[in-house]
């Protein structure tokens, strides 16, 4: 990671242990993050297990990466539901995964803001 003294973003990984996608999320994310010069082993993962933690968190479904506190992928105003998260991939297919196209956009913006790895 080249990070020259600058905060990366924060980002989580918010799981429903009734999705069996958490573990290929878990991989996109790492994935997408190292490309972009951050340090996968900083995500801090949240297992979401109640309705009313669901609420709370606003989680739209499992798998949920969350960038600096924001949805990396715009949930449209899904009500928050302990439940599995069906995206729509930037091609229209349906996925239980988030596009990594969405992914990398969402890190990148947070880097560009904060003046993040160089």
């Amino acid at each position: 990671m080249r990070n020259l003294g600058r905060v990366p973003p924060t980002v989580e990984l918010l799981l429903w242990s009734g999705c069996p996608s958490h573990e290929r999320a878990r991989e996109q994310l790492a994935g997408v993050m190292a490309e972009l010069g951050l340090d996968p082993a900083s995500v801090t993962e949240r297992a979401v297990e109640s309705d009313e933690e669901a609420g709370r968190l606003g989680f739209v479904g499992s798998p949920t990466v969350l960038v600096d506190g924001r949805d990396a992928v715009d949930s449209a105003g899904a009500p928050a539901a302990l439940t599995c998260r069906l995206y729509r991939r930037r091609d229209g297919s349906p996925s239980p995964l988030p596009d990594t196209e969405d992914l990398r956009e969402a890190l990148a913006r947070a880097i560009d803001s904060e003046g993040g790895p160089q």
